[in-house]
């Protein structure tokens, strides 16, 4: 599944590339996350809490930036993870990309998501993954604003 969405960091190009590639300075602004552990500068062990329709999940499992390209602004971060009931697997392969907006910065994502299991069965509604994603987006927006 494709999920597009984008959000505005009251930074300067330079400050927001520094600042959203330094993972364990905003992990804390992903609403329902939570970072485990470093396993170095580019690598990181951590847990997610997501609520689908009536259902709670926690998907324990690593975050890696895969690619970095200062010139361009921008990265690409491969995430996988599984439910820690045993109930699926999730994986996505996020890009992102920054432009100048006025005094700001847009940050322009693209994510590949993939869902395995019962998972997959809670998030049949392309909708309902699509409106938590811009939900989340808009929250680690303000806590990342803050």
């Amino acid at each position: 599944m494709q999920i597009d969405n984008h959000f505005d960091v009251p930074l300067g190009l330079e400050d927001a590339w520094r600042t959203l590639l330094d993972v364990p300075a905003i992990a804390d602004c992903m609403p329902g996350a939570k970072l485990l552990e470093a396993e170095d500068d580019t690598t990181y062990k951590g847990e997610v809490q997501v609520k689908l329709g009536p259902v709670l999940m926690s998907f324990r499992g690593t975050a890696e930036i895969v690619e970095a390209d200062a010139a361009n602004r921008s990265a690409k971060v491969k995430a996988q993870g599984r439910d820690t009931k045993g109930r699926g697997n999730a994986s996505a392969l996020v890009t992102f990309a920054l432009e100048e907006a006025g005094e700001a910065t847009r940050v322009n994502l693209k994510t590949d998501l993939n869902l395995s299991g019962s998972v997959a069965q809670y998030g049949r509604s392309s909708w309902m993954i699509k409106d938590l994603a811009d939900h989340l987006i808009r929250e680690f927006a303000k806590k990342l604003e803050a």
